[in-house]
Formats: structure tokens, sequence, C-alpha cells
């Protein structure tokens, strides 16, 4: 497979700022309310759209949740041959597991495709910090005594030193991204409060 040359990925980065202006507008907000939604300052978004600054994965990922599209829809990367050549899925413990990431250490990135049938929680700790989108599907997060059910646009960002687990609610399967970073590498999280 041939690589991507550099001025294919600058076209593509140059339509981003654009493609996130007219989906803002489709939804009709304003730069305040999504950066209000995403944590993202609104100078950024402004530079965003007008191409003054590189979107970076953190930032797609949030305004993909707040715009309701995955997150290919605003890169729209050229696909050069077959992609599926280096998405090699594996299985495990019951669901297909899809790496996003290519090295072994650091923060790693899978899509996780979660059948009906994995359904009995099976609590573990372990070192790290995970965060976790849902695609499609409902799925169950029990972290410690907390259960909670999860659907699309949903959201979990937790430490995974306290005992967890996710799995299905039975209904139907789910479709997860997952972003996981061992200590010391823990991305950085921007929590918003809500105005009264």
């Amino acid at each position: 497979m041939e690589d991507t040359s550099a001025a294919e990925i600058a076209a593509v980065l140059e339509g981003v700022g654009g493609r996130l202006k007219r989906l803002r507008a489709r939804r009709r907000m304003t730069l305040t309310e999504v950066a209000t939604a995403t944590g993202i300052s609104k100078s950024t978004m402004s530079r965003l759209e007008t191409g003054q600054r590189r979107p970076t994965l953190e930032l797609l990922l949030a305004l993909s949740q707040v715009y309701r599209v995955p997150p290919d829809d605003l890169v729209a990367a050229p696909v050069q041959g077959d992609p599926r050549i280096r998405l090699k899925p594996g299985r495990v413990k019951g669901r297909t597991v899809i790496p996003l990431t290519q090295q072994p250490d650091g923060t790693q990135a899978w899509k996780i495709v979660i059948p009906t049938s994995n359904v009995t929680p099976e609590l573990r700790a372990h070192d790290g910090h995970e965060w976790i989108y849902v695609l499609s599907g409902h799925m169950r997060l029990v972290f410690g005594d907390e259960d909670w059910v999860l659907g699309p646009g949903d959201v979990a960002e937790f430490s995974t030193e306290k005992p967890h687990w996710f799995g299905s609610t039975g209904t139907e399967p789910t479709e997860i991204l997952s972003i996981f970073s061992r200590p010391g590498e823990r991305m950085n999280v921007r929590e918003t409060t809500p105005h009264p």
C-alpha cells in the first residue's frame, strides 16, 4: 500500500475547517454553544473552522460527540487501497477488537464490537486510564458499586485501577471506541460545568 503524500494529508486537513463550520451551521449552533458543550475554547473553535489550527484527535472526538457524527465524517480522509490490510481484528473475551494504533506502547486505541452474549460482569482492576465512546447500540458499564447503561454518543472516562467491566445489555451488539493509556500517559481531559 502506498503512503499518503504530505500534499494529500495537507489537502485533507485544509478541508476539515470548512466541514466543521458547515456542520455547526446545520446544527444551528453558535461557536459559544459548541465551546460550552465541548470544553474547547471559542477562539480554538474559530481557528479550527478557518484552518488556522490543525485538529487533534482529542478535539475531533469531542466535536463528533456534540455533532453526533462519526469522527471519520469530520476528516473525510482519502483511502489508499484497502484499509483493512492494516486493521487486524482479534477476539478478546468474546469481543471483536480492532486496533487503531500501530505502536505497541503508549496510548492505545481500539474499535470494539461487543456481542449480545457478553453480559456477565467480570470486574477487574489494572494500572491505567480508559476513555470509551459509544458509537452504536447500548453497553453496560460496571464501575465499582455503580452500574450504568450507555447509548450512542455517551462517553465514559475512568481510572482502571478501580474494579470495572463493560459489556452488552443483552439486547443488541454494541460498537465502541476505546482509548487506553498507562500510568503517566494520561490524556488531558477538560470538564465543563453546566450553566444554571
